[in-house]
């Protein structure tokens, strides 16, 4: 084991995650304390949120992202409502999320169809 400082913070920090998973009394003693401090410092998020702009927008953008990539996990494989495979369409999924979606069978997105052109037999008159 290392003695370093940095190395028993990381270890200390990695049995106390580990022990709210594990330990379902440790687990509420910490949300206890957890929502004690939040409401003895009613005001703390809204004053950081101020005074930290730069880090209010990074992690704005982590949340758009998270929520994309769910969204995407929701997508793949999906094909609850419709099944294009048993039609004459054909669908191409474009963009950078394209590659995650190549097993869907519907997505929400934005999807061009082509439809063949119709033969050029002539139709039958009308009787």
């Amino acid at each position: 084991m290392c003695s370093q400082p940095e190395c028993q913070r990381q270890r200390r920090t990695d049995d106390h995650r580990q022990r709210i998973e594990t330990d379902a009394e440790y687990s509420q003693v910490v949300r206890d304390s957890r929502r004690k401090w939040r409401e003895a410092h009613p005001d703390y998020l809204r004053h950081y949120r101020l005074t930290h702009a730069s880090q209010v927008e990074q992690n704005r953008q982590g949340q758009r992202q998270r929520d994309r990539r769910r969204r995407l996990r929701n997508l793949v494989k999906n094909n609850l409502a419709l099944d294009l495979k048993q039609t004459d369409a054909e669908v191409y999924l474009f963009g950078p999320a394209a590659l995650d979606l190549e097993k869907n069978n519907l997505a929400r997105s934005q999807v061009l169809i082509f439809q063949p052109l119709a033969s050029s037999q002539a139709a039958p008159a009308p009787s």
